[in-house]
């Protein structure tokens, strides 16, 4: 194992049970594929410590408390940290690599704040991308012209030196996801990165209550107190909740269940 991503550290056990994964433990590339659907679809995205303006620990012992243990989700850097520990656990080959949010190709420029891992399995290289929130459900390979398609899903990777450019098909054409390199990043990196996307005013999530689930046809995703259902190959639904109702959200559709004291101070910050 690797020291850097702390698989040694990680109860594997009970990771793979959180998960909801009871299958072959070989480091293969089916192994890869369905550990990172597993845990894809069974912990969410949700940036709520965000809003409790509580620093997030990217220590593997914390990430098991919140993440496996408890009925949290995470960020970007706590779930690219918690796979890493648990694919390095598995006996994957991993480096981390970050990149920067496209969102369709426009023109600004954005913070390389989004982090992915570089997984070796079966000889060939994977992006493993588990902590967009809206992205992969599986591994993509790494090479120029790599198409992938997962459930209602479809990703393909471009090589635009010296980044590798993730796309994903949204009804009639092909979107840039980000765009990453493969310089190797550490979980110091992610915490970096992390400390941005809480902190900083420029940040989507900074003070901004955000969760988001992925599943093989649609995306459910929150912002505020606006619950969105991206159905595919098309469709979506609106709903607006009062901020009590995003509470009973976070449990029924993501399952993320707060302490009595967070969930009144989530509804203080949604005006409530």
């Amino acid at each position: 194992m690797d020291a850097v991503w702390g698989g040694a550290e990680l109860d594997l056990d009970a990771y793979l049970a959180r998960i909801g994964y009871d299958g072959d433990r070989a480091p293969t590339a089916g192994t890869l594929r369905a550990v990172q659907r597993a845990h894809v679809t069974s912990i969410p995205w949700e940036n709520l410590d965000m809003v409790l303006a509580r620093p997030v620990d990217l220590a593997v012992p914390a990430l098991q408390a919140k993440l496996v243990h408890g009925t949290r989700g995470g960020t970007c850097s706590e779930h690219t940290t918690l796979f890493a520990a648990a694919l390095d656990g598995l006996g994957f080959p991993v480096t981390g690599m970050q990149g920067r949010v496209r969102l369709g190709g426009t023109a600004e420029i954005f913070p390389s704040s989004h982090n992915v891992l570089r997984v070796t399995a079966d000889d060939r290289v994977w992006l493993c991308d588990a902590g967009f929130g809206a992205g992969p459900l599986e591994p993509v390979e790494l090479a120029d012209g790599a198409e992938s398609a997962q459930g209602g899903w479809r990703y393909r990777l471009t090589r635009d030196a010296p980044e590798w450019v993730l796309h994903s098909w949204r009804v009639d054409r092909w979107l840039a996801v980000h765009a990453f390199t493969e310089s190797p990043r550490y979980p110091i990196d992610f915490l970096v990165s992390n400390h941005f996307i809480a902190t900083h005013p420029r940040s989507h999530f900074h003070g901004r209550v955000v969760a988001q689930r992925m599943g093989d046809d649609r995306l459910v995703v929150l912002e505020g107190t606006r619950l969105t259902t991206h159905h595919q190959p098309a469709g979506r639904e609106d709903r607006e909740l009062a901020p009590a109702e995003v509470i009973t959200a976070l449990a029924d559709v993501f399952g993320v269940v707060l302490e009595d004291d967070d969930a009144k101070a989530v509804i203080t910050a949604l005006g409530g």
